[in-house]
């Protein structure tokens, strides 16, 4: 699987004009199922998104995960939202190529079980609609972008 983290001061996503999903300080996480992408991949992805550390201690270093964003033991947001073109090959020209990315049906489960435990893993979960034309409105702060790929990682 890969994904894009920004950290992020806050985050939504819309379909239509209507919010569907929003956090204030956490993670914006595009994610998207790549073909051969398991059960495994996924929480692995989750996992990871837990615990990675690019929120700031005390003495502004990335010291911090998702889960602690103030060190006072409270969490931050994690509005994740289906990404397919994160498969892009523009290897052949000009116009991105997807097919590296996995089928709709098994691309739709593998994002539902993402999200399905990172709700179980973690207290504030927000997410995008899957297949949807979404406009995403967040402003990163740093900014701090992270690709992820879950099978490098």
């Amino acid at each position: 699987m890969k994904a894009l983290v920004q950290r992020v001061r806050e985050a939504r996503v819309e379909v239509d004009g209507h919010a569907v999903g929003a956090i204030g300080p956490g993670l914006l996480v595009l994610v998207c199922a790549m073909k051969g992408d398991t059960d495994a991949h996924a929480e692995r992805l989750v996992a990871k998104l837990l615990k990675l550390r690019i929120f700031s201690d005390e003495q502004g270093r990335m010291n911090r995960s998702v889960q602690d964003l103030d060190g006072q033991g409270r969490a931050g947001g994690l509005l994740i939202v289906s990404q397919f073109t994160l498969a892009a090959d523009t290897a052949g020209g000009n116009r991105p190529s997807f097919t590296l990315a996995a089928a709709p049906d098994e691309g739709r489960r593998l994002y539902e079980l993402v999200l399905r435990r990172a709700t179980e893993l973690h207290p504030q979960v927000a997410q995008g609609q899957f297949a949807a034309h979404m406009q995403v409105h967040l402003v990163n702060d740093g900014p701090v972008t992270i690709p992820i790929d879950i099978d490098k990682a």
